[in-house]
């Protein structure tokens, strides 16, 4: 079926060459980062982890969210899903991609990476990271081949498929219990050890990765004659809205415990984040901007004849994602450097190579989704004439 992904228009092949050409950017990026290391970067002794783990932690939960589409699909036999289910599965195959390069990038030199699988540290929780991203990759992949392959020549998929569907369920929850572990269980750093951060990460999981594929299905409807389906667009919003809900609450808990204890380690990163100490002031206009953000798509997302409106759903979707984004991907994860155990402030701001790198891995993940999108948008044409 690949060949399906060799023809195309203008516009295709026309998004092809910029996504290709934003990957040799991004190449060209990191080949200079390979040779001056990672002080080019933006990190530092006090902030170990930036941009590029940030960007990791926001999308190993845009790939956990493949389970809100397979779990009503498979199980409980929603067939309105039917149509997305696929998408969904090749958005978290593209996802998982992106984190591992990510991670990648960020070891500074590629041999580091073999070291985990060398020399294996059973109670590390980045061994058991690395173990849960491969596994989830590789069952997305096999049952995506299998099921698809079945659905275009017209036959059922084989009876063999359905427990490893039903594994890969809690597999998806896993990867991101086991990401927020890795954050939660450093004592020096107040600011992740909660044991709230697991579901945390998973509510907020569940309302970005879903709005991600609304937003890749109108993109679809509008580029192909391939219709996702108003129900399965609207029940996604819906999930959205319980997530989005459920990961406020979360949030709330966490002010409350900080706030209200009165503990001074948890005070003060949220006084860095909200208000800043001193002159660092770096993150206060991220916290505030994902927070306004956030708010205001719960609100919108609570109405149900605003988050069912097609037309409005989609500034609703981009104003959750890019909430999420910062929240998860650049607060949450400075915030715990900052200050650091020893009361020190050191600030961190990305630099143009790693802007750059981090662009190249995006790109990375466009064009993976791209041609398996086209793949599938074209069997699905195929089906429908």
């Amino acid at each position: 079926m690949l060949e399906k992904a060799l023809t195309g228009g203008k516009r295709y092949w026309t998004w092809l060459a910029v996504v290709v050409a934003v990957i040799v950017i991004g190449l060209v990026a990191y080949l200079y980062q390979l040779r001056e290391g990672l002080g080019i970067t933006g990190m530092s002794r006090d902030v170990t982890w930036g941009f590029y783990i940030a960007q990791f932690t926001f999308m190993v939960g845009v790939a956990a969210s493949a389970v809100m589409v397979v779990l009503p699909y498979y199980l409980h036999n929603f067939k309105a899903f039917g149509k997305i289910t696929i998408l969904g599965e090749f958005l978290a195959i593209s996802s998982v991609i992106m984190c591992m390069l990510f991670i990648f990038v960020d070891m500074g030199q590629p041999a580091r990476v073999f070291n985990v699988l060398l020399h294996p540290t059973l109670h590390s929780m980045m061994f058991w990271d690395m173990m849960s991203l491969g596994g989830y990759l590789f069952l997305n992949i096999l049952i995506s081949r299998v099921v698809f392959s079945a659905e275009a020549k017209g036959i059922a998929p084989p009876k063999w498929i359905k427990p490893i569907i039903i594994l890969s369920i809690p597999w998806a929850v896993s990867i991101h219990t086991v990401t927020a572990f890795l954050y939660s269980g450093l004592s020096a750093r107040p600011f992740w050890m909660t044991a709230i951060l697991a579901p945390r990460f998973l509510a907020s999981a569940f309302a970005a990765g879903p709005s991600i594929l609304i937003l890749l299905c109108l993109l679809v409807r509008k580029v192909s004659r391939f219709d996702p389906g108003d129900k399965a667009i609207r029940k996604l919003s819906e999930i959205v809205a319980y997530a989005m809900a459920v990961n406020f609450f979360f949030v709330l808990l966490e002010l409350f415990t900080g706030l209200y204890s009165g503990i001074p380690q948890h005070i003060e990163h949220f006084h860095y984040l909200f208000l800043g100490i001193g002159s660092a002031t770096g993150l206060v206009p991220w916290a505030w901007s994902s927070s306004i953000l956030m708010v205001v798509a719960l609100v919108m997302l609570l109405l149900p004849k605003v988050r069912t409106n097609l037309r409005i759903l989609p500034w609703i979707c981009v104003m959750v994602v890019l909430g999420l984004w910062i929240d998860k991907g650049i607060d949450l994860i400075v915030t715990g450097f900052v200050p650091s155990p020893v009361g020190t402030v050191t600030e961190y701001s990305p630099t143009a190579p790693e802007l750059l790198i981090t662009l190249g891995v995006y790109a990375i993940g466009a064009l993976i989704i791209t041609v398996l999108y086209k793949i599938g948008i074209a069997v699905r044409e195929a089906e429908a004439a």
